[in-house]
């Protein structure tokens, strides 16, 4: 490898394993605390849990083995680089962090008593489905229009959520409102960076391509490629305009899904303010509804 690729691909590698023993930390001191929770707030930090364990390791997994999915490329020869696996975990690891902030929203939103924010809380989920399939779209085809869909999507789902908290944010109790903020900060930056950088990215991939007249793929032509195809590259100018997105990804936003696991503890302690939504008719509804 190049000195910049090697140092890169180090560095990923180190902050990995760090996410993975700080996600056992975590695990470890909210289980010491189940036992003084409600029952459906014990429910919800397991399920939090458990989604962050997946998206975790996924993290973790492609940054052992990095692809650039459009151009086939890898830094190992081996079928765990391939395309078709790392975009697989990908997937799973993605739909499961979406929904560790669908559950962050739907505790904040019954917290709040908030029927908006907690519709919004059950569009997430759909969204990245949706932005999913236009990602394979695109790594299969390589036509990079599927991923100016994806990221538009996942920006969406962003700016929604951030909206929602806007929202709920009078009728939190004082205690969640710095949470709150740190989540609607990080959300606006991500939301800034999607439509500032990474959309017009790969719009501009996707322009140049239909200029140069650059062929796609068939979706069935795509499998078989994906799946058996796959470059191995050492050179810096290849890996250098993945560098930053994916640094961030395998770095901050496995730090937020660890962070997610001690959220339901925030509004679960007291759970005689939980606001009644309208359509609510029991509590033992409203405590079930809370903790799937």
């Amino acid at each position: 490898m190049t000195d910049h690729t090697a140092t890169w691909w180090t560095l990923l590698c180190i902050a990995s394993a760090i996410n993975v023993a700080a996600w056992a930390a975590s695990a470890l001191a909210l289980r010491r605390r189940q036992a003084a929770v409600h029952p459906a707030t014990r429910d919800a930090m397991r399920m939090q849990m458990a989604l962050s364990a997946v998206y975790v390791l996924g993290c973790a997994y492609r940054s052992v083995f990095p692809v650039f999915d459009i151009r086939r490329l890898c830094l190992f020869d081996t079928l765990a680089s391939s395309v078709i696996v790392g975009r697989s975990v990908a997937t799973l690891a993605e739909l499961c962090f979406a929904a560790q902030w669908a559950l962050l929203l739907r505790g904040v939103a019954r917290s709040a008593g908030s029927a908006p924010a907690l519709a919004v809380s059950h569009l997430v989920l759909p969204l990245i489905g949706l932005a999913e399939v236009c990602s394979w779209y695109a790594v299969l085809t390589t036509d990079n229009i599927g991923h100016v869909f994806e990221e538009t999507i996942w920006g969406l789902a962003a700016a929604l959520l951030v909206a929602s908290l806007v929202f709920v944010w009078p009728r939190c109790r004082r205690e969640l409102k710095p949470v709150l903020a740190v989540c609607g900060a990080a959300g606006l930056a991500y939301v800034a960076y999607m439509f500032g950088v990474d959309v017009p990215m790969y719009w501009s991939r996707w322009a140049h391509d239909l200029s140069a007249g650059r062929p796609f793929l068939t979706l069935s032509e795509g499998v078989a490629d994906a799946s058996g195809r796959w470059i191995v590259s050492h050179h810096w100018r290849d890996w250098q305009s993945e560098v930053t997105w994916m640094t961030l990804y395998f770095t901050v936003a496995v730090w937020l899904s660890i962070s997610l696991m001690h959220a339901p503890r925030l509004w679960g302690a007291e759970r005689s303010r939980i606001g009644a939504l309208p359509h609510d008719r029991a509590a033992p509804a409203r405590d079930q509804e809370f903790a799937s």
